[in-house]
């Protein structure tokens, strides 16, 4: 069992920027809880995501991503808890990882604004297929058939929001039970996964009657591994078109686009320009996200979702 959670972990790590392990979008801020369970109830309204993300066009068995995200108040008098819920699938090469997630937040009122502490828990599927390998030794029981590990995970975070602006931190995984493990809290040595560290923020300028302007930033921190920042601008048009740009350092430059086509209905669509050497035998990123609102408060709503 050890030898085979040390042969996904490498399939993995060895594909993602960065030994990335969780999964990573370029669209993240138009759906906070892709990062952060705090995020969770953010919104009168319950929120809906789901995407699709094609990665390094041009490599086989290159990672391909879907998600699906939903999130909203919970049904209670106080309306100060969030509740939501994320399933994800990620495939690079032979390796598959299924990620299902509960996220409750509690949110207390701070100034203008509110402070949402979340937590999260679920459990993510690795599974290792051999049958697309080519191995030097068909008799090694290591590469016979489907292979497959259950890990429960929980992840934490912190989110202040106003009406313009918002600042969070987050560890997706806080603790993760390896049952080829002794258990423990430190997740970095019970378990071939690491901790990421999450810190996110951004505020929405109001240029004129027609045009906002948003940046964002994004740090992920892992430690043994280079510091990542992805630099975000968005332009939003008549509260119904976000036009934009990312640079995720030593990664990628990233052009995107949303279209709100009411107040409920949105689409929005990303391309990754690569920048690391990869780029030398790949065509680049394609990532699509639809979303739907849904709630008797969203038709009180006069302004759009801002983050």
């Amino acid at each position: 069992m050890k030898k085979y959670l040390i042969i996904i972990w490498i399939a993995i790590t060895a594909t993602q920027v960065q030994a990335q392990q969780d999964v990573m979008v370029s669209q993240y801020m138009f759906n906070g809880l892709f990062l952060n369970p705090a995020y969770a109830g953010s919104h009168k309204y319950v929120s809906s995501s789901l995407l699709h993300r094609t990665q390094w066009l041009g490599f086989s068995g290159a990672p391909k991503t879907m998600l699906f995200a939903v999130d909203g108040l919970a049904p209670t008098a106080a309306k100060n808890m969030g509740l939501g819920l994320i399933v994800s699938n990620d495939r690079i090469g032979s390796t598959e990882q299924t990620d299902i997630y509960a996220n409750y937040s509690y949110q207390l009122r701070l100034g203008k604004g509110k402070l949402s502490f979340g937590l999260k828990a679920g459990v993510s599927n690795y599974v290792f297929k051999s049958n697309n390998l080519l191995v030097w030794d068909s008799n090694d029981e290591l590469f016979a058939g489907k292979r497959s590990v259950w890990l429960p995970k929980f992840g934490a975070g912190a989110y202040y929001f106003c009406e313009k602006w918002y600042a969070g931190i987050s560890i997706p995984t806080l603790l993760a039970y390896d049952a080829g493990h002794n258990f423990g809290f430190d997740v970095n040595q019970n378990t071939f996964l690491n901790r990421h560290y999450y810190l996110t923020g951004g505020y929405v300028f109001t240029l004129n009657d027609e045009f906002k302007l948003k940046p964002s930033a994004l740090i992920k921190y892992l430690p043994a591994a280079p510091l990542q920042v992805d630099l975000n601008l968005n332009v939003l048009y008549k509260d119904m078109i976000w036009l934009g740009a990312s640079y995720r350092t030593g990664d990628a430059v990233t052009a995107m686009v949303e279209y709100q086509t009411n107040t409920r209905f949105r689409v929005g669509y990303a391309y990754d320009f690569t920048t690391s050497k990869i780029r030398n035998y790949s065509s680049g990123t394609h990532e699509i996200m639809i979303g739907y609102d849904f709630g008797k408060d969203i038709v009180k709503i006069k302004t759009p979702r801002y983050f």
